[in-house]
Formats: C-alpha cells, sequence, structure tokens
C-alpha cells in the first residue's frame, strides 16, 4: 500500500541543540526571565545592529508596549495596512485609540504608500508598517511622510527575521522609532512564543523594559537572587509580558541560524519561481530589488483559490491564506464602520492568494511534490 504523502504548511525546525539549550535551563534551577534572556537580547541586538533590544512574551506585546512608549492616547489614530495579522490593529484598540485602514500594494502586498497622507489628520499619532511575507515596505517614503507630519514610526517585523533594506538589517534603520519581532511557532526564528522589539531610543527601551514587567523598577526581575534585592518599586502600570530563560535559550540557539536557515527558504523559494514564472495561471511573488525578504511565506496568486485549496489539502499538501483583511472581521467593521469598497486591492488579492509551505526542514522530493501538484491542480482549475 503507498504511503499517503503529508507536508504541513509549516514546520518548526527544532534541533539537538535546542534541546540541549533548554536542558541546560531546566537544570540551572532558574526558568523565567533571567541572565539567559538577557544574553539573548544582547546577541539579539547585534544582530540586527540596534542600541537596544528589549525582550516580550510575544510581538503582539511588543507593539502594545512600543504604542505606550510613545505615548499613544485615547482617539489617537494610527495608520497600517489592512492585510496584516489582527495583533497589528488589535494593540491599537488597547488605547482606545483607532487603527485607521490604508489599502496595499498589488504586487508587494505591503501598505501602498500613496495612499497613506490622504489618512493623515490632526489625531494621527504614528504608521504602523507590516513588512508582509518578509519584505520590508517602501521605507524611505513612509519616513519621508512621517517626517512631513511628525508621525512616528513603528515596523511590525514579525516576518522580518532577517531582512534588509537597501543593504541594512531590519532593526536597525535609524529613521524608525521601534521595530517588533515575532518569535512565534510558525516564525522564522521560534522559541514557541516570543518577541522582541529593538529601539536606538534608550527612553522607549527604558519605557518597555519596566512596562514588561508590571511596571517594576529596573532589574527586578532578580529580587530572587543573592546577588539581587527584594526591594522593587511600581513606577508604572505595567503588564506582564515578559519572556523566560527558556524561550531565550532556544531563541539563541536558532539566531545563530537565521541566515542558513533564510537560505534554505530561498531556495525553495527560488525553485518555485522557475517552475511557476510561465505558467499563465500563476502569478508568483514580486521581490523589489533594493531589499532582502526572510521568505517567511511563500504567496502565489490564483483563480479559483478555495477549490485550490481543497484539493491540495486533500492530497497531503497543507496551504494557507494570509490574511483576512482586517476590515472584513466582524468586531473591527462594526466598531469602526471601515467600508468595504474602499480596499480594492487587498479584497482582490484575499480572493487570490494562497500560502505554499516553505520551511527549511522540507526535503527535495517534497518541494517538487508541491510543484508538480500546485501546478497540476491550478491548471485542471483553470481550464
Amino acid at each position: 500500500m503507498k504511503k499517503k504523502i503529508s507536508i504541513p504548511f509549516h514546520k518548526t525546525h527544532v534541533s539537538d541543540r535546542e534541546i540541549e539549550a533548554v536542558v541546560e535551563v531546566m537544570k540551572s534551577g532558574w526558568l523565567t526571565m533571567g541572565p539567559k534572556t538577557i544574553e539573548f537580547e544582547n546577541q539579539f541586538k547585534e544582530y540586527v545592529g540596534s542600541n537596544h533590544a528589549i525582550s516580550m512574551n510575544s510581538a503582539t506585546a511588543a507593539l502594545h508596549l512600543a504604542l505606550k512608549a510613545i505615548g499613544l492616547k485615547k482617539d489617537d489614530e494610527v495608520i497600517l495596512p489592512t492585510n496584516t495579522f489582527v495583533a497589528t490593529a488589535e494593540v491599537v484598540t488597547y488605547f482606545d485609540a483607532i487603527p485607521v485602514l490604508c489599502d496595499i500594494d498589488q504586487r508587494t502586498h505591503n501598505i501602498d504608500v500613496s495612499k497613506i497622507e490622504v489618512l493623515i489628520n490632526k489625531k494621527t499619532k504614528a504608521i504602523i508598517p507590516v513588512h508582509f511575507a518578509g519584505q520590508p515596505c517602501d521605507m524611505d517614503e513612509i519616513y519621508e511622510i512621517s517626517k512631513n507630519y511628525n508621525l512616528k514610526v513603528i515596523e511590525d517585523a514579525a516576518h522580518a527575521l532577517p531582512s534588509k533594506y537597501k543593504g541594512d538589517m531590519i532593526g536597525c534603520l535609524k529613521n524608525t522609532d521601534i521595530t517588533c519581532f515575532s518569535f512565534y511557532a510558525t516564525k522564522t526564528l521560534s522559541t514557541g512564543e516570543g518577541g522582541m522589539a529593538t529601539t536606538d531610543n534608550s527612553g522607549y527601551a527604558e519605557n518597555m523594559s519596566i512596562n514588561r514587567l508590571h511596571g517594576m523598577s529596573r532589574n527586578a526581575w532578580n529580587r530572587y537572587d543573592l546577588k539581587g534585592s527584594w526591594y522593587y518599586d511600581i513606577v508604572d502600570s505595567g503588564n506582564k509580558y515578559n519572556t523566560t530563560d527558556v524561550n531565550a535559550a532556544i531563541g539563541m540557539i536558532q539566531l545563530e541560524k537565521q541566515f542558513l536557515l533564510r537560505s534554505k527558504r530561498a531556495e525553495i523559494a527560488k525553485r518555485y519561481n522557475n517552475s511557476f514564472k510561465c505558467n499563465k495561471n500563476i502569478i508568483i511573488p514580486y521581490v523589489k530589488s533594493d531589499r532582502e525578504t526572510s521568505w517567511h511565506l511563500y504567496v502565489i496568486k490564483v483563480n479559483n483559490r478555495d477549490g485550490i485549496f481543497e484539493e491540495l489539502k486533500s492530497i497531503g499538501i497543507g496551504c494557507s491564506v494570509h490574511f483576512i483583511p482586517i476590515h472584513k472581521h466582524t468586531f473591527y467593521r462594526d466598531k469602526y464602520g471601515y467600508k468595504n469598497e474602499e480596499y480594492v486591492t487587498s479584497n482582490a488579492i484575499f480572493k487570490t492568494s494562497l500560502s505554499l509551505p516553505i520551511y527549511p526542514d522540507m526535503k527535495d522530493e517534497e518541494v517538487k511534490y508541491v510543484i508538480d501538484q500546485v501546478i497540476k491542480v491550478v491548471n485542471n482549475h483553470n481550464k
């Protein structure tokens, strides 16, 4: 009997080194935020080239505290793309502020910079560009707008490790206020759950460091250590957003491998591109020549997407869709009155986008199977 093929949409890369690192922390007697977390932060800031790196338990937490650090308040407005995971908009609502949605670029699926300026008014506080699939947004244009209107820029870089914009790593761009990364289970660096905020602004770094742990005075995490102090002060309202040494231990090992893991995803993307580019029924991802994507996602555009998705699933190929636009979600549509017809490009892309498996541990025969079956199924659905 022929073995049934099963290729998941994503499989987290975990080697013996990550397992050994976790065991080492478990044996140390200290599991929560501690010396490993600090070491991970130091390594991460050196890796991306920023002055500060503040670890969190998610990118959502990082985005939340980034907005708090810049002083977002009730009724302020924040511009962000509608084509993003809900967390980007969700954190704005924590302040009773308003997420203002912008349509996206047809080719890159990133925020359409030509449509930002018309959304700005006296209540606008910040722009959150989201580097979709790992490809950096048009940051120079965004910086020009932010400078003209005195707006803060917070990058949602959940997909963008390691990505580069005009030769510079995402996470160290000098005109960005704060950059937020995700270490969720499906991300390019995965600690299961986790995130990081990077910044060159010492005030923002201090604010986020304090507020990730209940608003306690800095270094209060080591109050149970023999070298620590039992005394602490609460200096802000704060949250419980710190990561753990267990997560940090995994993160440090995976950080060492980032360029290697990216190169493996890039090779898969190259094979996909070469196989699909001449097929009139498939539109392959477009990457601008002056930037490098992490290849967190590989998204094609096809007609009859839903039928193709189901058939690929039935023959053992896991796929996904990125994303359901924010303006289509019931809560956001009803609360903020977003009108579907205002997001023409996002709507069109949502109907046709299909994300294919692209993870470092995919075997050659699995990549070939995906290629062969995608071509076959797509062509059959577009006769």
